[in-house]
């Protein structure tokens, strides 16, 4: 069953992330009922299984075993209850606080702490970054199958580009290296490595941001390189967050909120940064504009008119 479920979900090239999360649900789905066959089972077993905030993405993955593996539909299922995300503000840092952020952080994870924040980027589609998404000369970015599997492009800051040659430049030694050693290559998207092989050893196709060792390819089974892990990030944005003293939450993501603010606090059109940030609706762009609104409407509290 969960060969066929593989198998579906590449047939209709879902992303390799929402593939191992469908898998990941099926398996424990069918666990947790002592393997139970799902065709044998009811409401109350579904219900029993997703009623935790991870619920919507739990009952996503039973409805794509429902439907498109076991070719049945159980009307119930679509009834079951999915959980209402509560609606949070963007946490979102003071240009200040942004630069003291970053000041903690150095090598790889300064620079990409650096696009995210200058790019507006989400940490995936930073390290997922090739060499030939870097249009320099042109201080562009292009992000290839983002988030809903569009493409968009976003600013590269001058301030960056320095650095960003210097790290591309230590890169190009250790690729020569490694096309002398006679290593794989890159990983690739699926349709493009079964078209064009060798694209996996050119140096455009290669990651910006590229893993140190090897690992076996999710589709081909194959050695290949992948690029950084996001934990790596992550974790030294924690560190750096620790060191810096700030004391509201703050993530790799935190970034890209702080992205989107300050350009709205400078004056930036908001259509502009949806554009930017790859929004299909401006309405989640407008969202970023809870710190604009408190200021605009001139609201002033009533002890402040006393003193």
């Amino acid at each position: 069953m969960l060969e066929v479920s593989r198998e579906k979900t590449r047939t209709r090239h879902f992303a390799l992330r929402t593939e191992q999360a469908y898998l990941h649900w099926i398996r424990r789905y069918v666990r947790f009922h002592g393997r139970k066959h799902p065709r044998d089972m009811g409401s109350g077993e579904v219900e029993a299984r997703v009623s935790a905030a991870t619920q919507n993405q739990a009952l996503q993955a039973l409805l794509f075993l429902d439907r498109q593996v076991l070719d049945v539909n159980l009307p119930w299922l679509v009834n079951v209850t999915r959980a209402s995300r509560p609606k949070r503000l963007r946490g979102v840092l003071s240009p200040a606080e942004v630069r003291s952020l970053l000041a903690q952080l150095d090598g790889t994870s300064w620079l990409i702490a650096n696009l995210l924040y200058a790019s507006g980027l989400r940490l995936m589609e930073a390290v997922r970054l090739r060499i030939k998404d870097l249009v320099i000369e042109r201080g562009e970015v292009i992000v290839r199958d983002a988030k809903g599997g569009k493409d968009r492009v976003t600013v590269l800051p001058s301030m960056i580009i320095a650095p960003l040659r210097a790290h591309l430049a230590k890169l190009h030694v250790r690729f020569e290296q490694q096309r002398k050693l006679g290593e794989p290559g890159v990983t690739l998207p699926t349709a493009f490595a079964r078209k064009y092989p060798n694209a996996a050893v050119q140096w455009g196709w290669q990651y910006v941001f590229p893993a140190d060792s090897l690992c076996q390819d999710a589709y081909t089974g194959r050695p290949a390189r992948h690029h950084q892990h996001e934990k790596t990030v992550q974790r030294a944005v924690q560190l750096a967050v620790h060191k810096a003293g700030i004391l509201q939450p703050a993530s790799c993501h935190t970034f890209r909120h702080c992205f989107a603010t300050h350009l709205l606090e400078a004056g930036c059109d908001i259509r502009t940064v949806q554009e930017l940030l790859g929004h299909a609706d401006v309405r989640t762009t407008m969202i970023y504009t809870h710190v604009l609104g408190k200021r605009a409407m001139g609201v002033k509290s009533p002890l402040d008119r006393q003193l």
